[in-house]
């Protein structure tokens, strides 16, 4: 088991697939979870529901939140791991195809780490998430809860 993590929360099943076979393609060097709405997501990081018994002290490196998901949304998402001791220091973040300034503003004042949009162009999309999970595991440096 490799002992980094990434949480990409995504709905739309074709920007799913093509993050997780971005991140398995550039050699990202971790293991990736995946969750299709807001509340498999607290599920996963709160070790609750179908996830009951995770071990929660393993948190993501960082979490790749879409902002328009079912059950939840990702600004509601956002909150709730801000909200958590558990999770209020794991890096999040909003990975979107919204331009509205309101929702980067809205975004950031919850407590987002990052907001990126998902540019339309393939390869500018791979480009972003390399970059991406190249900061974020590569060289930030986290800090445990």
């Amino acid at each position: 088991m490799n002992d980094k993590l990434i949480l990409v929360v995504e709905d739309n099943p074709d920007h799913l697939e093509l993050t997780v076979l971005t991140l398995e393609n550039h050699g990202v060097n971790a293991e990736i979870a995946v969750a299709r709405d807001g509340a498999q997501a607290l599920d996963y990081l709160f070790g609750q529901g179908s996830h009951a018994g995770r071990d929660t002290s393993r948190q993501p490196a960082f979490v790749l939140l879409d902002m328009k998901l079912p059950k939840l949304s990702g600004l509601d998402v956002l909150r709730s791991v801000r909200a958590n001791p558990l999770t209020t220091l794991v890096p999040v973040i909003m990975l979107t195809s919204s331009s509205e300034r309101s929702d980067m503003v809205a975004c950031y004042q919850a407590g987002a780490s990052g907001f990126v949009r998902k540019p339309v162009d393939f390869l500018e999309f791979t480009e972003k998430l390399d970059r991406l999970q190249a900061y974020w595991l590569g060289v930030n440096e986290a800090i445990a809860a």
